[in-house]
């Protein structure tokens, strides 16, 4: 791809963005930023008026809106309404919960969101990726995302990652010069710099960059998270249960009793009854609560849906370093093909890591703290940047009389490389058997836990560049010996990881001794081990069942891990990635959850949904806690509105079939929804048993479909016995009948969330007091609601204390039988498995 202001000079930018090489000021730099705000439209962005017109997206709100004008045409103006202040207080409930969690979210996003540095009023400032404005001049080095399509203004051994724009696998090669050809002469918003350095002019940002053009043009949404996939199995299962008994009944009322309207907005009622409308907003603010939580334990959750996601891994894929090792490298040998110390090997490989300008690893801290600055640096002349297809890195600096490339890097690399060896300060051919030698050295550093990186040589003559062909006929000058002693919580973390069903894969580019070393050391089974050439011997079709017997791969590329993650995947296994490398990123976006950490190179930050501000697997395993925690109390919500909604709704289709009048007026149905799914907006918060948090918890709508089946009958009996109390023993009017069985279908279907929340006695499994609070609150309101004059308004009259009484019987009894029958029902899941 090419952009036209690549064709132009720096110094016609200059004059068409109204900047300089200073760049912008502070106060000129914001007010471009404000009107790029003001052109998109700010109400479009408000998250209570997003939500308000999803809301009304809904096709039974629509229903409820058009059921609504009927009644008003008919002149049921009271029926009109109060449907209309249902909905009202639906959609401001919704509105303000979906505000506050967009909020939280947005709140945590921007704790970890991506930093660019630029030149404002002449200095250099960090500032959001985001806040990049034309005219701004931004410093890029390896690890950035680019955060502005911009003309290079000056570029050292620069190569960006294009991969999302182009296709292209390997990374591009970036000039300033005015000669470049124009491609090479822009970088692109979105994409990533591998190695170099750079000053870039920013020319086009935000949804005028390459890539938010892109973005437009594509109509093909990301594919589904297994959460979302998940609700929208849900979505079906209630739409068919919802159609089959709303169409029977409206059939009936209509075509045998003649109600047409009436049966019209009964009908509408009961799907409004069976629907759980409140679930968007229970679902947010469960992830919204979660989400807070989690920050407070040093993990910061960008996107909400991968909460939930989170919490069902149930395979964690990580690297040694950094995981379970502390990632603070030490050089501890310098040592030469035979493996006597060589301390000159510091000076050299100091020069190295001085001058390269990739992404510094902690392998050049750790030389740079040993060897401090050369007194004699030289002068660089060139580089050749890492890549995992070479595994090393080169240098070329004129010193000393001399110009010299200077390479580190993997031993088996580069000794393949190399011709000759340093041997008592002279050079000698590098004949077969001492290739062998080499390579039992290094197996050697391997096995005592080391991690070895071989150095070379040689001289050059002097080019204006340098490439890989150049990297042969090397010099063999010896190897460094690195430690990176295992973290002291690792092995407990991971214990506690298996024990909560998660198993943990270690994928990583260093060789298998090290590996097994490490492993060891935190308490993890290295046995089973397979290495990146053997990986590459093993078919597609196989690599599952390689993957289910193995706990280590090594030497594997990014290539390699990603084929791992999606063998794991397609095998069923809800898989997590745990990356901070500029080349973890599409592994990143492959697993069912990407993570990442605060300190990793920007392009993997912006790759993961879940950032741990702390690279610890302790923290990590209390963000699955988390995870777990908000969907069981989602599910919670799921389980009881669909069981209790749907006896309910059962007895009062089947009432509406056999009586001579309606069980309850269509107003009456909409209210005692709307109170029920109130008193439930706190189960978001609610405590969950340890047992629920054993395991990786995933969608499972067969178990839903079975509780609601299973539960459902149990609140149809116990409906049906208060019908045959209400007109059997006292005789009740339409009107007494209708307060009686509101009073009961709400007490029962409120108060059976102390029994179906969890799985065990309910006396002994604490609510959380704001859930007590919320569904007392509601019970007590229903008890009273017939004794007001927003009562008789709504068409109920007060009851006896006899019948109050009865009802208030009834329901003790119902909850009874609720947890007998619940214990029946999982005792028969455990036994079917």
């Amino acid at each position: 791809m090419e952009s036209d202001f690549a064709q132009l000079t720096s110094d016609a930018l200059f004059a068409e963005l109204r900047s300089g090489p200073a760049g912008l000021s502070e106060a000129e730099a914001a007010a471009r930023l404000q009107r790029r705000h003001a052109c998109r439209g700010p109400g479009v962005a408000w998250p209570a008026l997003r939500a308000i017109a999803g809301f009304f997206a809904n096709p039974l709100v629509l229903l409820l809106a058009a059921a609504a004008a009927l009644s008003a045409a008919f002149g049921e103006a009271l029926d009109a309404a109060i449907i209309g202040v249902i909905i009202g207080i639906s959609v401001t409930l919704n509105a303000l919960q979906t505000s506050r969690s967009s909020k939280a979210a947005e709140a945590l996003r921007r704790r970890v969101s991506s930093q660019a540095e630029v030149l404002r009023d002449g200095a250099l400032r960090t500032v959001p990726l985001g806040e990049v404005v034309p005219g701004d001049v931004f410093m890029l080095s390896a690890g950035d995302v680019v955060p502005a399509d911009g003309l290079l203004l000056e570029a050292k051994d620069l190569f960006a990652d294009q991969a999302m724009l182009t296709g292209e696998s390997l990374p591009a090669e970036k000039h300033a010069r005015p000669d470049a050809d124009p491609e090479a002469r822009a970088v692109y918003a979105g994409t990533s710099i591998t190695s170099g350095t750079a000053r870039v002019l920013a020319v086009l940002s935000g949804e005028d960059a390459a890539i938010g053009k892109l973005r437009a043009e594509l109509t093909q949404a990301p594919p589904p998270t297994e959460f979302e996939r998940g609700l929208a199995c849900f979505a079906l299962l209630i739409l068919r249960v919802t159609v089959l008994l709303v169409i029977a009944v409206f059939l009936v009322l209509s075509l045998f009793q003649h109600r047409a309207l009436e049966a019209l907005l009964f009908s509408i009622a009961l799907a409004v009854g069976l629907t759980p409308e409140f679930l968007p907003m229970i679902v947010d603010i469960s992830l919204a609560r979660g989400a807070v939580r989690m920050a407070h334990k040093r993990v910061i959750v960008k996107q909400l849906q991968a909460i939930e996601n989170l919490g069902s891994i149930d395979v964690l894929c990580c690297d040694k370093t950094g995981t379970l090792s502390e990632g603070r490298l030490s050089l501890e040998t310098l040592v030469d093909g035979h493996g006597r110390d060589a301390p000159d090997l510091l000076e050299l490989a100091a020069l190295n890591s001085l001058h390269q300008t990739g992404l510094h690893s902690p392998l050049d801290d750790a030389i740079l703290r040993k060897a401090g600055t050369p007194a004699d640096p030289g002068l660089k002349r060139d580089e050749i940047p890492f890549d995992f297809h070479r595994r090393m890195l080169s240098i070329v600096l004129s010193r000393a009389g001399e110009t010299l490339l200077i390479s580190k890097g993997a031993p088996e690399a580069l000794i393949e490389r190399c011709e000759t060896l340093r041997e008592d300060g002279q050079s000698c051919p590098l004949t077969p058997a001492e290739r062998r030698r080499l390579l039992e050295t290094f197996h050697q550093l391997s096995r005592e836990g080391m991690r070895a990186v071989a150095l070379a040589q040689k001289a050059v003559p002097l080019k204006d560049s340098y490439s890989a062909q150049d990297e042969d006929q090397l010099c063999f000058m010896g190897f460094l010996g690195f430690r990176d002693p295992p973290k002291a919580d690792a092995a407990a973390a991971i214990r506690d990881l298996e024990a909560d069903g998660i198993r943990i894969l270690v994928l990583t580019g260093d060789n298998e001794w090290v590996a097994q070393h490490v492993c060891e050391q935190v308490g993890l089974d290295a046995t089973r081990l397979v290495n990146g050439k053997e990986l590459d011997q093993i078919r597609d079709e196989a690599l599952p069942r390689v993957a289910e017997r193995t706990s280590v791969f090594a030497r594997v590329s990014p290539e390699q891990k990603a084929r791992i993650l999606r063998a794991l995947k397609a095998s069923g296994h809800a898989v997590g990635f745990l990356g901070d490398g500029i080349n973890d990123a599409p592994s990143l976006r492959i697993a069912d959850v990407g993570i990442s950490v605060d300190s990793a190179a920007d392009v993997a930050k912006e790759a993961a949904p879940i950032i741990l501000l702390e690279s610890s697997l302790r923290v990590l395993h209390d963000g699955v806690l988390e995870g777990r925690r908000s969907f069981a109390n989602v599910i919670k919500y799921l389980m009881m509105s669909t069981s209790s909604n749907f006896g309910n709704m059962v007895s009062m289709a089947a009432a509406a079939l056999f009586l001579p009048f309606l069980p309850m007026l269509p107003m009456q149905i909409l209210l005692n929804n709307l109170l029920y799914d109130a008193s439930q907006v706190t189960l978001a918060g609610d405590r969950v048993d340890t047992d629920a948090m054993r395991r990786p918890r995933r969608w499972n709508i067969r178990f839903i479909r079975r509780f609601m089946l299973f539960m459902g009958p149990v609140s149809s009996a116990f409906d049906m016995l208060t019908f045959w109390i209400l007109l059997g023993l006292f005789q009740a009017n339409p009107t007494t009948f209708r307060t009686g069985w509101f009073v009961e279908s709400l007490l029962t279907q409120t108060l059976v969330i102390f029994v179906i929340r969890t799985r065990e006695n309910p006396l002994e499994s604490r609510p959380s007091p704001a859930l007590i609070a919320s569904v007392s609150l509601v019970a007590l309101g229903a008890i009273a609601l017939p004794f007001t004059p927003l009562g008789l308004l709504l068409g109920f009259v007060p009851l006896s204390l006899p019948l109050l009484g009865t009802l208030l019987g009834l329901t003790l009894a119902y909850l009874l039988v609720a947890q007998g029958v619940k214990q029946v029902f999982y005792r028969r899941t455990a036994k079917a498995g």
